[in-house]
């Protein structure tokens, strides 16, 4: 045997062993306790689902909760991005895993059909109108403060009307801390009455929908209030001129950080109310960007007697505990939530879409790993600047496009292209931001 021989055998050994301590140290343990937070106790038998996110939300693996309420999974590959679901009562709940995680924990809720501590604490409307379309988006935030803390689950937790002829563009649910997820609201045996069936688990729950109806300059909206309200909030450019059927019911209120647009508030709002308005002349929204020093009441830039249609310095602003809706709304209809906006018809219409496991898309919150492993919230939205936030939209419609190739609703084709122009679109905006 030469030495020539023994020399390359060694070499093919040595490479053997480099590669094989290289997946042997990728491979690791993830495990992770469910307790039930409405008993303080461990939940027991619920079903556990291990999800790869950098393969498409792909389920790599399933298990179940013992006696302790523990589970464990085999991670062929530590060093990606997992999502762990557990299911209890048929309703989801999700924590991420980040690269290197080796234990989680997850919390659950027994499930109630309704709860009396649930309320809707913000009502939003965002009105725009240009090329002879009227583009609204509704932002809802409701509170679940159920004591023991329970989930609300039933047919359609949450409800809202729509006006005659309108055709909603999109519409999406988020929890707190979560990314937002497409969900389709359903029509309700009322004319123009429609229902999300979405869960409202303990904490905060986000609804959005965007909708537009045809215009011809002038139009009358009626929000028709389903529950009571501290505010109810209108906001639209100042190009267009608002006018309620009723007058002293609203308030007009320069809205925080957007010196382009008014808010119009009514305080303590209740069903029935009249709060219809007319809208007459067109204009877009514009960013929403944090000034410095500047707050809902800031006169910064307005010479106008009394600092224009803001309170007194001094008066309460009624906006502000609800600043981080406003902005977040605002970047929703900026960076991609208002599809009217760009006048665009979706070419994938999405209705009734599911979960990878089969659990209707509606009763699950699919956070991406990439934000919400650094600590990211809703509130953390009113720091983004615009390339920022560019680049927040778009990744959030990376990883919408993924869920969607998933699940079959769009074609290979369609995907490939779709993909290339937003990754195309994402180098450009991470070249610009350095």
């Amino acid at each position: 045997m030469s030495i020539r021989y023994l020399r390359l055998r060694k070499l093919l050994f040595i490479a053997f062993l480099l590669a094989a301590s290289t997946v042997f140290s990728s491979a690791t343990t993830l495990s992770g306790t469910v307790t039930n937070g409405t008993t303080g106790k461990p939940s027991v038998g619920d079903q556990v689902v291990l999800i790869k996110l950098s393969s498409g939300m792909e389920e790599v693996g399933h298990a179940k909760t013992d006696s302790q309420g523990k589970f464990s999974f085999n991670v062929e590959n530590g060093n990606s991005p997992y999502l762990v679901r557990a299911i209890h009562q048929d309703v989801t709940y999700h924590t991420p895993a980040p690269p290197g995680t080796v234990t989680v924990d997850l919390k659950v809720y027994d499930v109630a059909p309704k709860l009396d501590s649930v309320n809707v604490v913000a009502d939003i409307m965002y009105v725009q109108a240009g090329q002879g379309r009227l583009g609204i988006t509704r932002v809802f935030a409701v509170d679940n403060s159920s004591q023991p803390p329970r989930t609300e689950m039933n047919e359609s937790p949450f409800e809202f009307y729509l006006p005659d002829g309108a055709e909603i563009d999109e519409a999406q649910a988020q929890t707190a801390g979560g990314q937002p997820l497409v969900v389709s609201p359903t029509p309700q045996a009322q004319k123009g009455r429609y229902g999300f069936d979405f869960p409202l688990r303990p904490g905060q729950t986000q609804f959005q929908v965007t909708y537009h109806l045809n215009y011809s300059g002038k139009a009358t909206l009626d929000p028709k209030l389903i529950y009571p309200l501290e505010h109810f909030v209108v906001i639209l450019p100042k190009s267009i001129t608002f006018t309620p059927s009723e007058t002293g019911v609203y308030q007009n209120q320069q809205t925080p950080n957007q010196p382009d647009a008014l808010a119009a508030i009514v305080s303590n709002a209740k069903p029935g109310q009249k709060l219809a308005f007319q809208v007459s002349g067109e204009g877009m929204l514009q960013q929403a960007q944090e000034q410095q020093g500047g707050g809902a009441g800031s006169t910064a830039g307005d010479t106008r007697p009394g600092g224009g249609l803001g309170a007194p310095i001094d008066a309460p602003d009624p906006l502000d505990k609800y600043r981080v809706y406003i902005l977040i709304g605002f970047g929703a209809i900026l960076v991609g939530g208002a599809v009217f906006i760009v006048l665009r018809a979706r070419s994938v219409k999405v209705t009734g879409a599911m979960t990878p496991s089969g659990v209707p898309a509606e009763r699950a919150s699919a956070p991406a790993v990439a934000s919400v492993a650094a600590g990211a919230s809703p509130a953390g939205a009113t720091s983004l600047g615009h390339g920022s936030m560019l680049m927040q939209g778009l990744k959030e419609e990376l990883f919408q496009l993924e869920l969607e190739h998933k699940q079959g609703k769009i074609s290979d084709e369609e995907y490939a292209k779709t993909k290339s122009a937003l990754d195309q679109t994402l180098a450009r905006a991470l070249k610009r931001n350095g």
